[in-house]
């Protein structure tokens, strides 16, 4: 589905487009011959094109859509702004916690809210746009490109030659195939955002990352939201305790859930409203619910379709995406691979990190790898839940025995006095030893605080080093150091006690 469409055709939507995809624009003449081609102007293409620029490469940067790929026009940036906005209208609806009288926010503020998010993106969109790359030295051609030998690459009618080319096409939704929704009418993350008007019931298919912030984020601005899960709980692939606090707290929100379901009809009825049939995915036990919209939050494939890839020898999955080998090199050595077309992450701060990959492995015979990244992820629901490094399957897989420490925020002075007790700080780390495997947090602002433990895994620094580690206090993040500390006191076994103790006794004489 083109972005091209955004709606409403505002001031704020006519800058995002003018920056991102200008009408006007005309495509330069190609180069004889690139240093380096890319296919998709998301995160990891804008990141390989403009360091290549910046080092003096000859870049053509390839985008059919819009300049800034998901992030910012249909991810980060549009869901994160309307996430702080019904943050702030669950705290006024909380304020007595807080000393204040509470304040319930009416659907009416919908629309301001959505004005908001449309400004803050287009504001952003400067940063990714058409004329700021042409003047950093990258070639832009807007146009749907595609392999047309081993070293060339057409778009709009030209074709580009190149050395080395890097694919970052990215990804987009998945839409299930269930009869009438197609017919219906749905919403994804990449159409969410057009809406004006507050939809009285919201149906939600799926209980991913997506799907658990927008049902909460919805929520809390006063829609009354169902969400069907094919699981027992949500955030199926996070740890345990972290998904099962998270849900605890989407129900409180007012969230509806229905687990261990699926949606196997929609049909429409009058006044534009959809008749959704839920079944049990065990007993077949089969309702129907009456909503105003769907959205689908089921998960997201790799866009490799289009590109002509058979033609160069590159090999692909559509569901899994491009192969590519630990150094990010498709099976043709002269094309490469970066963000979420290839990983299994697909997380921005993924993209860049491969996009620095790429660039120094096709352009400078680089030998960096994929495996050395430690990639920290965030779901933006509040509590957040932040994790870095393996969970406890994958550790077990590979015959690791583990231990846990872990330390509750309820005891965390700072988040007392916020009110923002629940969550807590657990590292996962190899038995018998202070070397961390994994870890995860759930707090406020969780996605802040994994960054410590990712520095840590990054340089492996152990816990008995963090524990050593002064941290302001009072602070959030204090429980990262209460936490290492939990290992430090593992330490005083019986024996190391009785002798300390004798120690000091002996002291005192």
């Amino acid at each position: 589905m083109s972005r091209l469409s955004l709606s409403p055709k505002d001031i704020y939507n006519q800058k995002l487009l003018s920056n991102v995809h200008p009408e006007d624009w005309l495509n330069p003449e190609p180069e004889p011959i690139y240093n380096l081609v890319v296919i998709g102007a998301g995160t990891a293409g804008l990141i390989s094109a403009i360091i290549t620029a910046s080092l003096g490469g000859k870049v053509a940067l390839i985008e059919k859509d819009l300049m800034g790929g998901d992030c910012l026009n249909v991810g980060c940036v549009p869901s994160k702004s309307i996430i702080k906005s019904s943050r702030i209208a669950h705290t006024l609806k909380n304020a007595w916690l807080y000393g204040f009288e509470s304040q319930q926010v009416t659907k009416s503020a919908f629309p301001k809210v959505m004005e908001r998010m449309r400004r803050i993106r287009a504001n952003l969109s400067h940063n990714d746009s058409v004329k700021r790359y042409s003047q950093l030295g990258v070639d832009v051609f807007l146009g749907e490109g595609c392999f047309v030998g081993d070293n060339a690459v057409q778009v709009d009618g030209k074709v580009l030659k190149f050395k080395k080319a890097v694919l970052a096409t990215g990804a987009r939704a998945v839409v299930p195939d269930i009869p009438g929704l197609k017919e219906s009418g749905y919403l994804t993350n990449e159409t969410i955002f057009n809406l004006e008007k507050l939809p009285e019931h919201i149906l939600v298919i799926g209980s991913g990352p997506i799907g658990c912030e927008l049902s909460q984020a919805l929520s809390r601005l006063g829609a009354r939201v169902t969400m069907v899960k094919k699981y027992s709980r949500v955030l199926p692939r996070e740890d345990i305790e972290a998904a099962e606090l998270v849900e605890g707290v989407l129900k409180k929100d007012g969230i509806e859930m229905l687990s261990e379901s699926k949606v196997v009809e929609v049909k429409k009825i009058k006044n534009g409203k959809k008749v959704v049939s839920v079944q049990k995915i065990k007993d077949k036990e089969r309702i129907n619910i009456e909503t105003d919209e769907i959205l689908v939050a089921t998960g997201r494939a790799p866009n490799v379709e289009g590109l002509n890839l058979d033609v160069v020898g590159v090999e692909y999955d559509l569901r899994k995406g491009i192969k590519v080998n630990d150094f990010l090199q498709t099976t043709n050595k002269n094309i490469y691979a970066a963000g979420d077309c290839c990983l299994k992450w697909k997380f921005t701060h993924a993209a860049e990190a491969t996009a620095q990959i790429v660039v120094q492995n096709a352009l400078f015979k680089g030998r960096k790898r994929l495996s050395s990244l430690v990639i920290p992820w965030c779901t933006y629901t509040d509590p957040e839940v932040a994790h870095v490094g393996m969970y406890e399957e994958e550790a077990k897989s590979k015959g690791l025995a583990v231990e846990y420490f872990k330390f509750d925020l309820h005891e965390n002075d700072r988040a007392q006095t916020e009110s923002e007790t629940l969550g807590f700080v657990k590292v996962m780390v190899k038995k018998g030893t202070d070397k961390i495997l994994g870890a995860t947090i759930v707090a406020a602002h969780a996605g802040e605080m994994i960054n410590e433990l990712t520095i840590a895994m990054t340089y492996n620094l152990g816990l008995r080093k963090l524990a050593k580690v002064i941290h302001p206090y009072p602070t959030q993040s204090e429980a990262i150091k209460r936490m290492a500390s939990l290992y430090q006191k593992s330490r005083l076994t019986p024996l190391v006690a009785k002798i300390l103790k004798w120690w000091l006794k002996f002291q005192r004489r």
